[in-house]
């Protein structure tokens, strides 16, 4: 059965056209791995050093108030070749706050983390806000949402959410955050060795 959640349905991408959800390359098999909701150092640098021993590049989209409490680790994260992106401030939902507020909480992340790439904390802005937001910055949505965050998902089911749905040109959202990092320490490297195995390569959102 096909699942929303993992993998946005064309209906969904069309109501938010401000967004990049998929990068397909011609002649290539390309994912593009991003992590949400960093950094944290009891997380992110684990994802760091796993990354380096795939010889892989990856995008991380930044909470403001953790940069603020971590300023190291994004330094890190620039240190070591990766694209990076606000994720708000404090990882506000689009929906839930007035425009000014919302919009207002982006501005105050990118006064720390100043990148031209944005996501919204679970995808989820309202119109208006997005055609705001595209003023300033790229918005990167996502082809496959591991679901790694679950705590009704093993890491078992979080990899074979890779393996189903990737295909090439996805944005593959993981996440480097302590509610994700059981099911993130099982399935990234496996997810990284499946992937590798079906001959994809891997870049960094760079826009």
């Amino acid at each position: 059965m096909f699942k929303f959640i993992e993998q946005p349905p064309l209906l969904y991408r069309i109501l938010f056209p401000e967004g990049v959800w998929r990068i397909k390359r011609k002649r290539r098999k390309i994912v593009y791995l991003t992590f949400d909701d960093g950094p944290i150092p009891e997380v992110t640098p684990w994802v760091l050093d796993m990354l380096d021993h795939y010889g892989i590049k990856a995008t991380f989209f930044l909470v403001g108030d953790n940069v603020r409490r971590h300023p190291e680790l994004l330094e890190e994260i620039k240190k070591r070749g990766h694209s990076w992106g606000n994720h708000t401030m404090n990882h506000l939902q689009g929906f839930k706050e007035r425009s000014h507020i919302y919009l207002r909480n982006i501005k105050e992340a990118d006064d720390l983390i100043d990148s031209p790439l944005y996501r919204p904390p679970h995808g989820i802005m309202r119109w208006g806000q997005a055609k705001v937001i595209k003023d300033h910055f790229n918005i990167i949505m996502y082809d496959l949402v591991t679901r790694d965050y679950s705590k009704k998902l093993n890491g078992e089911q979080v990899l074979n959410n890779v393996k189903r749905f990737a295909r090439n040109g996805s944005i593959i959202v993981f996440h480097d955050s302590l509610k994700a990092e059981r099911n993130l320490r099982y399935a990234l490297p496996r997810a990284i060795e499946w992937l590798k195995q079906e001959g994809y390569e891997f870049a960094p959102v760079d826009m």
